[in-house]
């Protein structure tokens, strides 16, 4: 019974969180290089989440949020690379990247190259570090 009632709240609720374990969870950050033998000297977080959000804005997430249920699937591609790398995960977040970015129209164009890591935050202390977990290869981007 608990699990049918699960599936179905998921299914109701597509952004509510259902967990099977709470452990920290990958951030992917990205850079864009202008050649393959470039080193990245700046790093971005690939959607961020928002600082504050409306409460009007919390209430319409909870309902329709599929922005939020795709980052969660990224999120799943990150911690799956974490325990055991594949090719197909490396594959879905670099596709999703380069199609943000072209999507964005940035000055990011067909012969620029495109890096991840997945970074760990954790605190020590009273100050907040980061731990690389993952460093992609560098890919061509193709302009999807």
């Amino acid at each position: 019974m608990y699990k049918t009632l699960k599936l179905i709240l998921s299914a109701l609720f597509p952004s509510w969180r259902f967990f099977d374990v709470i452990a920290p969870s990958p951030r992917i950050e990205f850079t864009v290089l202008k050649t393959a033998n470039s080193s990245p000297d700046h790093w971005q977080e690939f959607r961020p989440r928002p600082i504050q959000l409306s409460f009007f804005e919390m209430l319409k997430r909870m309902f329709w949020n599929p922005q939020r249920n795709e980052n969660l699937f990224l999120v799943s591609c990150a911690e799956r690379i974490m325990s055991e790398p594949t090719d197909q995960s490396i594959q879905e977040i670099t596709r999703r990247i380069e199609t943000e970015l072209s999507a964005s129209h940035n000055e990011f164009v067909e012969e620029s190259y495109l890096q991840f890591r997945l970074v760990f935050l954790y605190r020590e202390d009273t100050q907040i570090k980061n731990q690389i977990m993952f460093l992609s290869s560098i890919s061509k981007m193709d302009g999807a």
